[in-house]
């Protein structure tokens, strides 16, 4: 137990993810009991998550000059939107020159079931707002429980310009200590949870299945990770922090969003992180954090670009200039409606891919992969907003190096 507790958490959840893919490859489908481990893990992470993003979004908006909201909100929305037409963009790039579908001829299989979204465009829009707050919380529905924080934070904001809100803000922050607290009780579960399910993920899909479409997960695997060394060379560019430490600072993150494929699970170490190991400051990492979870999804811009041409290839069909285009908007906008948790991208492939005129039932030829393409989509979604937090926080001044510094300088005294 002893030399357990000395190996840090990063490392127990890398060998936990080793041992299970090779307990679900050793024991195949008996294996798929355990998964009901893995299952608890997730519903106690996200028992919290809801309240957990109400609280920060409120505390972040809430304590913010409304002059300075309106700067920063802008300066955000423009970094992530800009990075996730630039991983659209290269995802179409990586589509032409890998081919992932070309040569390709599989059946669609009938029973896979999708995930769909219906009605207008009109319906689409109105479902970003809720009628309803506690049945948005109830359900799970990360886009209007956010909309509602930024409102209310944003009241409090103007309120307090008129009004001492001061225990009410107390209260508010207290409260997302103890939800912090909650969910780092928990996290210490996550090498268990992720080995169950690991294990029960390859124990029933198996490695097979997801050979016919290995070059599709090539090509997500060298569009993440040129994004990451492009947009990582772009905030050290631009913060003057070392490469080498922001690789450090987002280390673990990167491996918590590679394991359990989910922004949502991964938000409480990817805040904590850009604030103790990045120097981000807290006003900035609560703002960023969850809004960064469900509006900035570089990882899934890519996949639904990538998805996209690879789809039309299995059909044969000719991809052209306005189709890129095409799909580089509809990647990009579609990112803002999909919930950023497991399964989100067969989602929003049922935005983009009947855009594109092609049969909505080709989605399920990526059904099987979801899993294994989601961990790449989860790291470039995580990681993004953690830099973009970092040159958000340098541009308001609120970036602390030295901490940065101290934070490289421990983990190389753990690692020695």
């Amino acid at each position: 137990m002893k030399s357990l507790k000395k190996i840090s958490m990063t490392n127990q959840i890398m060998i936990a993810m080793v041992f299970g893919i090779a307990a679900g490859l050793i024991f195949g489908p008996a294996i798929a009991p355990i998964a009901v481990i893995g299952q608890i893990f997730l519903r106690l992470i996200q028992m919290a998550v809801v309240v957990m993003i109400m609280g920060a979004v409120i505390e972040a908006v809430g304590t913010l000059d409304p002059q300075i909201l309106g700067k920063l909100g802008g300066k955000m929305a423009a970094w992530f939107l800009g990075g996730t037409a630039l991983a659209a963009t290269l995802g179409l790039v990586l589509g032409y020159l890998i081919q992932p579908g070309a040569g390709v001829d599989m059946q669609i299989d009938a029973s896979a079931e999708v995930a769909t979204m219906t009605g207008s465009v009109t319906d689409v829009i109105l479902a970003f707002f809720p009628s309803n707050v506690v049945q948005s919380m109830s359900t799970g529905n990360m886009i209007q429980v956010i909309i509602f924080s930024l409102l209310f934070g944003l009241s409090i904001s103007l309120l307090s310009t008129r009004r001492d809100l001061t225990a009410l803000k107390a209260a508010i922050s207290q409260l997302n200590e103890v939800i912090l607290q909650l969910v780092t009780t928990v996290m210490h579960l996550a090498p268990l949870g992720i080995f169950a399910l690991l294990a029960n993920v390859t124990g029933v899909i198996g490695l097979t299945v997801i050979l016919p479409l290995a070059k599709f997960l090539l090509a997500m695997a060298i569009g993440s990770v040129i994004f990451l060394v492009l947009w990582i060379s772009i905030t050290s560019a631009i913060t003057k922090v070392n490469l080498a430490h922001i690789v450090k600072g987002l280390s673990r993150m990167t491996i918590m969003a590679f394991t359990t494929t989910s922004s949502a699970i991964t938000l409480p170490v990817k805040m904590e992180d850009q604030e103790n190991k990045l120097g981000v400051s807290r006003r900035i990492s609560q703002l960023v954090g969850p809004l960064g979870m469900a509006m900035n999804s570089n990882g899934l811009s890519l996949f639904l670009a990538i998805a996209a041409i690879t789809l039309a290839q299995f059909y044969g069909l000719e991809f052209t200039l306005a189709n890129a285009i095409q799909t580089i908007t509809l990647s990009t906008l579609a990112t803002l409606g999909t919930v950023a948790v497991p399964g989100g991208g067969l989602v929003a492939l049922t935005i983009v891919i009947p855009a594109l005129g092609l049969p909505p039932e080709s989605i399920g030829l990526l059904a099987g992969i979801d899993w294994f393409s989601g961990m790449f989509r989860t790291v470039l979604n995580v990681d993004a907003d953690a830099t973009i937090a970092m040159i958000l926080a340098y541009g308001e001044g609120e970036l602390d190096h030295q901490s940065i510094k101290e934070a490289n300088l421990n983990q190389a005294t753990d690692v020695s």
